[in-house]
């Protein structure tokens, strides 16, 4: 019976964490996915890099919000549950309490796990897959990204103004410059439309003028007509992988090299583009972000727990049950804001590392005060 009264609880707890985490995770990426508009509007993207993009970063999504959606949920099932008076068939059954939160407590675990998985694996690889999709991708839709009376350089090398823009799409006081190093071409036209040739968009010029800039001899033309060919050229998009789109057992080989690096003496500190000593502080902060607040996670579970302390006859329950959700929100907070603590020495990062083991372990020897239980007859 106790067995099927765990279970029920928990299923109800999961259930609804399941249905906080995906539905506030679905209305953030809604919002986001509305922000990412610029990437086809302003950057001229198709709709597929647009929708690869957007889902990719659904598992980031997730991993932010789950700590919070994760406490929210267990601590309201369980307030709901000792408002409803259903705690009481628990203690009418002769549930120890301990027993309860020791069970929560080893469910947590597979959180964690999640967690982990997410943070480690899945949002290191859906980043950089997004981010590969624009490294990849060309400016297709040219008509959008350049907006009356507004400098655009999505393009490399290449800057685009137009005055105006009318009804037909068609261009006037056209102003374009190309770089490639010490050469620079600068054309200006009255009119311009884009038009399919080949296969291809390019960009129509009528009535204007070609200035050429060759390492200091400078020619120009005038022409009625010239097409200018959006071929061959990159966009300005970031093209490197980030330190947070990098595989962790990377990051893992980066450390190890670069102690190696130390304890030879070697002069180099370079071994790859984030792999470097420059680097080391954002090497350190991203693996414990993906492997060390992840076990938060049990000690969120731990202070959802404290709501089985006190019974809803209480005179302070009300406020209990405020200051429990304050120090859930507090933890939250540390948990990410401990990120900018981190620094490029492991020894001084290590009090970060024990911090969460540690507030663990003093809530848990709490609630064994409070529910008066001998440490000689725990059973963990």
């Amino acid at each position: 019976m106790k067995k099927i009264l765990f279970r029920k609880l928990l299923y109800d707890c999961v259930i609804f964490f399941v249905i906080t985490l995906l539905s506030t995770g679905i209305i953030i990426w809604v919002f986001q996915a509305v922000n990412f508009l610029d990437i086809m509007i302003e950057d001229g993207r198709n709709y597929i890099v647009y929708l690869n993009y957007t889902l990719l970063n659904f598992p980031k999504i997730l991993s932010k919000i789950l700590p919070f959606a994760l406490f929210f949920s267990f601590s309201y099932v369980l307030a709901k549950y000792e408002n409803n008076n259903e705690l009481i068939v628990f203690w009418n059954y002769g549930v120890d309490k301990i027993k309860l939160i020791n069970f929560f407590i080893k469910f947590s675990f597979i959180i964690l796990i999640f967690q982990f998985f997410l943070s480690t694996f899945a949002v290191p690889f859906t980043q950089d897959k997004a981010r590969s999709f624009l490294r990849t991708s060309s400016v297709d839709f040219f008509d959008n990204f350049i907006k009356p009376k507004k400098f655009n350089d999505t393009i490399k090398n290449l800057t685009i103004y137009a005055e105006s823009k009318d009804e037909d799409e068609n261009l006037k006081n056209i102003y374009l410059k190309k770089s490639n190093g010490e050469n620079i071409q600068i054309t200006f036209a009255k009119t311009g439309k884009f038009k399919i040739k080949d296969g291809s968009k390019i960009l129509v010029l009528y009535n204007g003028q070609t200035i050429n800039d060759a390492g200091g001899k400078i020619t120009n033309f005038t022409f009625s007509e010239s097409d200018f060919s959006f071929i061959n050229l990159d966009s300005n998009t970031i093209t490197t992988i980030k330190t947070q789109e990098t595989p962790t057992i990377e990051l893992l080989e980066c450390i190890n090299n670069l102690s190696k690096l130390s304890k030879n003496n070697e002069g180099s500190s370079f071994i790859s583009q984030n792999c470097n000593t420059r680097n080391l502080n954002n090497v350190y902060t991203e693996l414990y972000k993906r492997i060390i607040v992840p076990f938060y996670i049990p000690l969120l579970i731990i202070i959802s727990m404290l709501h089985i302390v006190k019974s809803k006859e209480n005179i302070n329950y009300f406020k209990y049950r405020i200051i429990l959700f304050l120090i859930g929100l507090v933890v939250i907070i540390l948990s990410e804001s401990s990120l900018k603590l981190i620094n490029d020495n492991l020894i001084e990062n290590i009090k970060l590392i024990l911090a969460p083991f540690l507030m663990m372990s003093i809530i848990y020897f709490v609630l064994l005060y409070k529910l008066k239980i001998k440490f000689n007859s725990l059973k963990i």
